[in-house]
């Protein structure tokens, strides 16, 4: 009688395994599937498509910045010896302007404009063609709200 019982014992603990290993597998492939379709949707910068002031809000739904604030990016697409003006303005937050280049390198960055306001302005050269990043975010505090960014290609004067 002890070694039917052994032998149901290992049978239970083998078929019981083999039961627990299908949706185990299962689960773990769906937790993958999930984390890898998030990671897609992780960084997606917003489209710059046409150069004309758009207003938008900056939220705690946006890129942390690691400094308590939040971040929120544009991708545009430049040529080299492009000549640009980026306007930052908004009435809730201090405003700073970050130009990203292709290679994730800081171009220039600005956080109050000549004005004496707390906006951004900042004037430069494209050396390089590809698709810069504008990041809006707020200095050095948790600011959020509603802004005004303007990105413009200049002309030269003929």
């Amino acid at each position: 009688m002890g070694t039917v019982v052994k032998f149901m014992k290992k049978t239970f603990a083998v078929g019981f395994r083999h039961i627990l290993i299908i949706p185990i597998t299962l689960l773990t492939m769906g937790i993958w599937l999930k984390t890898a379709s998030a990671q897609n949707k992780l960084y997606s910068p917003i489209p710059l498509n046409n150069f004309t002031e758009i207003s938008d809000t900056l939220s705690n739904r946006d890129i942390p910045t690691g400094q308590g604030g939040f971040a929120r990016d544009y991708a545009v697409k430049l040529e080299k010896g492009d000549n640009l003006a980026i306007d930052l303005s908004s009435e809730n937050f201090d405003t700073m302007i970050t130009l990203l280049a292709p290679n994730g390198s800081t171009v220039l960055e600005n956080d109050d404009g000549p004005d004496g306001t707390s906006n951004s302005l900042l004037f430069t050269r494209i050396t390089e063609t590809g698709t810069y990043i504008v990041r809006v975010h707020s200095f050095g505090e948790t600011g959020v709200g509603k802004f005004k960014l303007k990105v413009t290609k200049l002309q030269p004067v003929k």
